[in-house]
C-alpha cells in the first residue's frame, strides 16, 4: 500500500517541492489531503493533478472561488481550523505552513498519532510546551524537514544520543555574509531576498539574512534532540554542502553532505525509515571544489544571540521571539522599517516578555496569548519607528 500523505501549505516553497517528490514516486505515495492559506488557482491545479480526498483553504472568503475550480468528489474545508484538521489525515503529515500559524497543524498531527514531516520550525519552537504534552501520543513522531535538522537526524543514526559531544549547525551566512554593519544600514528588500544558495519563501529568506533563521534552528535542534544550548554550535559554511554535523564523545565528527536541494530532506522525511530511490542532490566530487567554514559575526547579526537568549530563558520567551520576529520581518518587507531595525524590534519586545508558564492543560491558550502580546508589542515598536 502506498503511504498516504497530507501536504499542508501545499502552495508554498516547501509544499510545491514536496509535491515534486510525490510526483516522481507515485507507486510509493498517495496524496490524501492538500491545504493552503489563500492561493486558490494553484491549489485547484494541484487538486486536479493529485485528486486528494480533501482540500482545505484557510481564507474562508476565497473558498467559493476554489469550490468552482475543484473536480467533483473532493471535499472542501474552509477556515483556519479546517486547515489544521488536515493534520489528522493520512499516514504522514507534511507541515509546510509558514510561521506560528503552523502550530495548530503540528498539534493536530501529533495528537492524531501521525508521523509529522516538520518544515515549520516556529510551531515547535513557540509551541514547545504544548508540543511536549502530545509528542508521546502512540504513533506520533517528528521527522525534521529543515535541511540542517534532517542532516543531524541522519548523523545521529551512527551513534547513541548519550555519546553526543555537540551538534554543529551550518549556516550559509545569507546574502550579507562578511559585510560590516555600517554597509547594511541602507540595504533593500531585494538585497535581503537575494539568497546565494537556497530558494525559500520571503519570511525564511529574510530570516536567513539576519541569521534569525539559524537562531531558530538552534532552538529547534534543542527541542528535537534534547541537547542543551551550550552543546549546539553554529558555523558559517557558504557552499551549503555540509548541512550539519554531530561531534561525538571520542572526537569523531559525522557530517551529511549533498548539494542544496530541499527535495532531499523532504523525501527523507516522507520515506522514513527508508530512503527514496530518487537521487535529488548527489555531490559531483570531481568539480565540488573547496568547502570553507568560519564563525558567525555575532555583532553584525545579533538575532542569533537573541534566539539563544530566548531559548535559555525558556517558558514563553521563544513564543515572544517568534511573534516579534514575524512582525518585524513583515514590516521590513512592507518598507516600514530598515533591515537593521528587525533585531531592534525583537530585542525590545523580548525585554517586555514575561516568560513564566503555568502548568496545566491551558498551556496552548497561554502560548497563543503570548504570541498575541508579542505581536502587539512589536507592532507598537514598529509604529514608533515609522512615526
Amino acid at each position: 500500500m502506498p503511504t498516504s500523505v497530507s501536504v499542508v501549505g501545499s502552495t508554498g516553497s516547501i509544499g510545491t517541492q514536496a509535491l515534486d517528490v510525490l510526483r516522481t514516486s507515485p507507486s510509493e505515495f498517495s496524496v490524501e489531503a492538500l491545504g493552503a492559506n489563500r492561493s486558490v488557482e494553484l491549489l485547484a491545479a494541484q487538486a486536479r493533478e493529485f485528486r486528494p480526498a480533501v482540500v482545505a483553504l484557510a481564507d474562508e472568503s476565497r473558498a467559493p472561488a476554489l469550490k468552482d475550480l475543484l473536480p467533483a468528489g473532493i471535499e472542501l474545508r474552509a477556515g483556519a481550523e479546517a486547515l489544521a484538521s488536515l493534520g489528522g489525515i493520512g499516514d504522514v503529515v507534511l507541515n509546510g505552513v509558514v510561521g506560528f500559524a503552523g502550530l495548530a497543524v503540528t498539534l493536530t498531527a501529533l495528537r492524531s498519532g501521525k508521523r509529522l514531516a516538520l518544515a515549520n520550525k516556529q510551531s515547535l519552537i513557540a509551541g514547545a510546551p504544548a508540543v511536549a504534552q502530545v509528542r508521546d501520543t502512540p504513533g506520533a513522531e517528528i521527522i525534521p524537514v529543515d535541511s540542517e535538522h534532517c542532516a543531524i537526524h541522519q548523523c545521529l543514526r551512527t551513534g547513541a544520543l548519550g555519546e553526543v559531544a555537540k551538534l554543529v549547525v551550518t549556516a550559509s551566512g545569507g546574502p550579507f555574509r562578511g559585510r560590516p554593519a555600517a554597509s547594511l544600514a541602507t540595504v533593500t528588500v531585494a538585497d535581503a531576498l537575494a539568497h546565494p544558495t537556497w530558494a525559500m519563501g520571503p519570511q525564511n529568506t529574510i530570516d536567513s539574512s539576519t541569521l534569525m533563521n539559524k537562531g531558530l534552528e538552534v532552538l529547534e535542534a534543542h527541542e528535537l534532540f534534547g541537547i542543551d544550548f551550550d552543546r549546539i554550535d553554529v558555523v558559517v559554511h557558504p557552499q551549503s554542502v555540509v548541512h550539519s554535523m554531530v561531534e561525538w564523545s571520542d572526537g569523531a565528527t559525522v557530517a551529511q553532505l549533498s548539494m542544496p536541494d530541499m527535495r532531499l530532506p523532504i523525501g527523507y522525511a516522507l520515506a522514513w525509515p527508508h530512503r527514496l530511490g530518487v537521487a535529488y542532490a548527489p555531490v559531483d566530487w570531481s568539480i565540488l571544489g573547496s568547502l570553507t567554514f568560519e564563525a558567525p559575526d555575532r555583532a553584525v547579526f545579533p538575532c542569533l544571540d537573541l534566539a539563544y537568549e530566548a531559548g535559555r530563558t525558556g517558558g514563553l520567551a521563544p513564543a515572544w521571539l517568534v511573534g516579534a520576529n514575524e512582525v518585524a520581518v513583515e514590516a521590513f518587507l512592507d518598507g516600514r522599517i530598515r533591515w537593521a531595525q528587525i533585531a531592534d524590534v525583537v530585542r525590545s519586545t523580548l525585554d517586555s516578555c514575561e516568560p513564566a508558564l503555568a502548568a496545566g492543560t491551558a498551556v496552548v491558550d497561554e502560548i497563543y496569548e503570548a504570541d498575541r502580546q508579542a505581536r502587539d508589542r512589536a507592532g507598537k515598536l514598529v509604529e514608533a519607528m515609522t512615526a
